[in-house]
């Protein structure tokens, strides 16, 4: 595919918490112009796409594309072609894999995969511990250029001296720890065994200084050691997830799709993680997009694994639930999904002129309904599966190539 040069009248560009209505041409990969009445010609293909909004690509920090290992829940191509229709440009994938990205040698296994499949930004984390399973700290040094962050997702790092030994390192080679916090001697998926373990963190991260990052936060007593982490100078940030922004325990089903870890929780964390969104304490939104089998999915809410999708709703969900409810602004919904993400994780890119062409189109106001038979992942399990919702990507844009687009005029 060639980059071509493409004119997006009257769109509202949102970018840096601010918003205007105006044209934007992209031209050999790049954002070339930003401005009112720009005068079209033949060498351009143009589209009036007045009610949309124009965002920077939003960056997920929290992902599994399952490869290399486990292929029959999702590869780097139906993920990251997912990711495309939600309008994400990079994405962070986890290493939850086999073998374990834990060394150069491994982690090359799925760069090469990456390499040849993806269709956006795919940088993965390399894992904290040898194996994912609290051996000796990895070599930092030696895979930091290549990944996003070091991470061992799915388990979390149980021993404190282990993971004061990686923050340690991770200071010394400026790179951030996303860490899954959840202590395995606590009763297994109970509020403790979180937030327990985001304190345990949260205090040694603020006294080596390390950039520290927690995963998936779902309960009030997480958001608030978070918080005063951040009010004492410490480089900590976290995330949370659509689901836990906007269902609670009173919403499952005896389904697998209900089935995620950590599990949804109460009414009260749920306010308590929508007002650390609005106050700064949460300061990305990631989907945690875990795709499994129908079968492994299939089994009722104990039986199934655990994980769901969520490229392709997340900002959907997130604008009809939380921006046209008034709970925050347009604005702040791209600060969490794609500025503070590409900030914390140093990804770079923003919506101005010279930038990479990696765009998103939001159609704001048309109405649609969730089908997770419509979905590019393979992948179908999701709770929002039937949720009216407005806020579906129309053209997401990578260095200027549509890698997916709804509008007629731009094909991929």
């Amino acid at each position: 595919m060639e980059n071509r040069n493409i004119l997006l009248k009257n769109g509202r560009l949102i970018t840096g918490g601010n918003s205007f209505i105006s044209d934007i041409l992209f031209s050999g990969g790049t954002v070339s112009r930003i401005a009112e009445n720009i005068e079209p010609d033949s060498s351009m293909t143009v589209v009036d796409i007045t009610g949309c909004i124009v965002s920077y690509g939003l960056a997920d920090v929290h992902v599994h594309f399952r490869e290399p290992g486990y292929s029959a829940k999702e590869t780097i191509a139906t993920g990251s072609r997912a990711a495309a229709r939600g309008g994400y440009t990079v994405v962070g994938t986890m290493p939850n894999l086999n073998p374990a990205p834990d060394s150069p040698e491994n982690l090359q296994v799925q760069l090469d995969l990456i390499r040849e499949q993806a269709v956006i930004d795919v940088l993965p984390f390399a894992t904290i511990t040898g194996g994912r399973n609290g051996g000796p700290v990895v070599d930092m040094a030696a895979m930091k250029d290549k990944v996003m962050g070091f991470s061992d997702d799915g388990s979390g790092v149980q021993a404190g001296s282990r993971m004061e030994e990686a923050m340690r390192m991770a200071l010394r080679e400026d790179v951030v720890i996303s860490a899954h916090c959840e202590d395995m001697d606590e009763a297994p998926f109970s509020s403790e065994s979180e937030w327990k373990q985001v304190c345990r963190d949260a205090k040694m991260a603020a006294e080596i200084g390390c950039r520290y990052h927690v995963c998936h936060v779902s309960t009030a007593e997480s958001v608030d050691a978070v918080r005063q982490a951040k009010a004492a100078g410490a480089r900590v940030s976290c995330e949370t997830a659509p689901h836990y922004l906007t269902l609670t325990e009173d919403d499952r089903l005896d389904e697998g799709r209900f089935r995620m870890n950590p599990p949804l929780r109460t009414k009260a964390d749920r306010d308590a993680l929508i007002m650390g969104i609005q106050d700064g304490s949460i300061e990305v939104i990631a989907t945690d997009h875990a795709p499994h089998t129908a079968e492994e999915k299939s089994k009722g809410y104990w039986g199934s694994l655990m994980g769901i999708v969520g490229l392709e709703t997340a900002f959907p969900v997130m604008y009809t639930k939380l921006v046209k409810t008034g709970v925050i602004t347009i604005e702040k919904l791209i600060e969490l999904m794609c500025d503070n993400p590409r900030r914390i994780f140093s990804l770079g890119g923003k919506l101005a002129e010279g930038e990479r062409a990696d765009i998103a189109v939001f159609e704001l106001e048309k109405e649609y309904v969730i089908d997770p038979e419509d979905f590019e992942t393979m992948g179908r399990s999701t709770p929002f599966e039937g949720w009216k919702v407005c806020g579906r990507c129309v053209l997401t844009l990578k260095d200027g190539v549509p890698v997916y687009s709804e509008l007629p005029q731009i094909s991929k």
